[in-house]
């Protein structure tokens, strides 16, 4: 019987790291694309090059460090493999709104350009397979900071008068009208671009409209990675700078581990040209004020906190997301872990616990 292959682009971050561990797990071969530019983004502390090796010791799993822009190293990978590839799991992006502010025709190239090569070489080698994408709550704009949102002492919180998303923010959200950072903008760009070749060539493509997708594995940093991040260092009583809205905005966060568990529903039973909000929903959500208030209690933080005043462009003041419409299509997926178990995990890690 031929081998079947998985294809994870960004194989060495949070996310596909995640992957590359659960599908060889299930039997299956992934072949693993990543050139660390992370590192270059954020500097050594953003390198995941130790999770590359720990990748490499798997048996089944090759790594490829080309430069996702390299389209002609790409397609050979697609040419070799062809109808053996059963899915493309497509997490390698751009993350930063600094960034992508700074360099916009980069963060195009990575995050646009780049997706609409890899969809051209899905639909011509491998067309009967899947292509998964990690997109982002970013799509959505400032849109969400027009809602009826009120202050509270340790956060922003949705005014319990307001009419739609007490439960959180569904796909109904308008896209228009808004402002979006260049990284927004970037990322929309290839969200509608495989929702498309799943709607016009009825490939099975799929979004998912991540909020904080968080874990141990995150090699986060002051300009991407808001939980890893802040966890890690309160934790070491670093000092941290909490940038915009008095360190009240509200984010919830999911689970590495039960986002590829949505890779895996879809998997099994995709839709063509699908997009879904995925996140940890109300029950996984805090502040940052929250947040650092539990770890100077649980962790005896000493960290000094200041707060940058100007918040960036596009940011949201709340998010959570509401992740009805794919658990209504995938009904056996569930939330496994909470926000609680996710910070002992990170903060444990980091502590060598």
């Amino acid at each position: 019987m031929s081998k079947k292959y998985i294809i994870v682009t960004g194989s060495s971050g949070l996310i596909g790291s995640e992957a590359c561990e659960f599908f060889v797990k299930k039997g299956y071969n992934v072949l693993g694309i990543d050139n660390n530019f992370r590192k270059k983004f954020f500097g050594p502390k953003g390198s995941v090059l130790s999770r590359k090796k720990e990748l490499e010791s798997l048996k089944g799993y090759d790594h490829y460090s080309y430069d996702i822009r390299n389209t002609k190293k790409i397609k050979t990978i697609f040419k070799k493999y062809k109808s053996q590839i059963k899915s493309i799991i497509h997490c390698a992006a751009q993350p930063s709104h600094d960034w992508a502010k700074n360099d916009p025709l980069l963060d195009f190239d990575i995050n646009a350009r780049s997706t609409l090569n890899l969809l051209t070489l899905f639909k011509e080698y491998c067309p009967e397979s899947s292509f998964i994408y990690v997109s982002t709550n970013k799509v959505y704009g400032d849109n969400p900071n027009k809602l009826d949102i009120i202050e509270e002492e340790n956060r922003f919180e949705l005014s319990k008068k307001s009419k739609f998303f007490l439960k959180g923010i569904d796909e109904s959200l308008s896209i228009d009208n808004c402002t979006h950072s260049f990284f927004g903008a970037s990322k929309l760009s290839a969200d509608l671009y495989v929702q498309e070749f799943g709607k016009n060539f009825n490939l099975n493509t799929v979004c998912f409209r991540g909020g904080c997708l968080t874990g141990e594995n995150h090699s986060g940093v002051v300009l991407h990675g808001f939980l890893s991040y802040l966890v890690k260092t309160l934790v070491n009583s670093e000092p941290y700078k909490i940038i915009g809205y008095k360190g009240k905005q509200v984010r919830d966060n999911i689970y590495s581990k039960d986002l590829i568990n949505c890779f895996w529903e879809y998997f099994l039973n995709p839709i063509p040209g699908e997009y879904y909000n995925i996140g940890g929903g109300r029950e996984n959500s805090c502040s940052i004020i929250e947040i650092v208030d539990f770890l100077k209690k649980e962790y005896n933080s000493k960290s000094k906190i200041s707060i940058d005043v100007n918040q960036r462009t596009g940011d949201h003041i709340w998010w959570i997301t509401d992740y009805s419409k794919f658990k209504k299509t995938y009904p056996k997926w569930e939330i496994k872990y909470s926000l609680k178990s996710i910070i002992e995990k990170i903060a444990h890690k980091e502590l060598r616990i």
